[in-house]
């Protein structure tokens, strides 16, 4: 049995209406007085953030800059490592403990340290915890898709006489880019929120997530959650780009495949 397909117009529809309750719900519930005082009403959010908008495409500018920069190096290396582990076992086992560390690492005890660590003016503490955060889902869905291929697959690669940088070309990759796709989507937002959260603690006095405790400190509630919509943004604009390179990746790894 097949499920229902919505119209086009009702699923652009429905998140537009879900959000206009929420704001709705937002104005009744400042409007009703028993809303924090942290909490404004949206529209004083959204003036505070046409007055300030260059400061805050500022501050993502850096903070996106962090999150890309981790990103990319937490990739590479997770991409490196998984594919050494995937074609020697003793690599495997010597790396399985390197990424379980890495997983439960408590990004807010290890960040100061890191910003202390390379000095107050340098970018690179908070783009090594950046790098810390994407590295393991990529090495994870990247490792499992690469052992994905069959070993009916491989024999019928040597028996063609394919060397191994053809398998790897025409077998190995193309089964495990979906899963290093997959694996740098959930990265993204990771890295998004590693780099936010590490400008809490140390490092240059620039960024969304100083911004953030800056203004909230100093009792500026309208202008602190306006650099919170600043960080939304960054991390919509990081899912929508590794989304659409997955789904593109997908389709042409789909037209690619001959017909059953």
């Amino acid at each position: 049995m097949t499920a229902t397909r919505l119209p086009s117009w009702l699923r652009l529809a429905a998140p537009i209406a879900v959000g206009l309750i929420g704001l709705a719900l937002w104005f009744a519930y400042v409007a009703s007085g028993n809303a924090p005082r942290m909490l404004p009403d949206p529209a004083a959010i959204l003036s505070e953030g046409i007055q300030r908008f260059p400061l805050i495409v500022e501050a993502a500018a850096i903070t996106g800059t962090n999150a890309l920069v981790g990103l990319v190096a937490g990739s590479v290396v997770a991409v490196a490592l998984a594919a050494l582990a995937a074609t020697w076992r003793p690599v495997d086992g010597m790396t399985a403990p390197l990424v379980a560390m890495l997983a439960v690492v408590p990004i807010v005890a290890i960040t100061p340290i890191l910003n202390t660590m390379f000095g107050a003016s340098s970018q690179f503490g908070r783009q090594a915890v950046a790098a810390i955060a994407a590295f393991v889902p990529v090495f994870v869905n990247t490792l499992r898709g690469l052992r994905q291929t069959r070993p009916v697959q491989r024999d019928l690669f040597r028996a063609t006489a394919a060397s191994g940088g053809q398998t790897f070309r025409f077998l190995t990759l193309p089964t495990a880019l979906p899963y290093l796709l997959t694996g740098i989507r959930v990265a993204a937002s990771l890295a998004v929120i590693s780099a936010l959260v590490a400008e809490y603690f140390g490092g240059p006095s620039d960024g969304i997530g100083t911004a953030i405790a800056t203004y909230a400190k100093s009792g500026r509630a309208a202008l602190a959650w306006a650099f919170v919509g600043g960080g939304i943004v960054i991390g919509l604009v990081f899912f929508l780009v590794t989304s659409l390179l997955e789904r593109v990746v997908a389709r042409r790894l789909g037209a690619g495949r001959p017909p059953a």
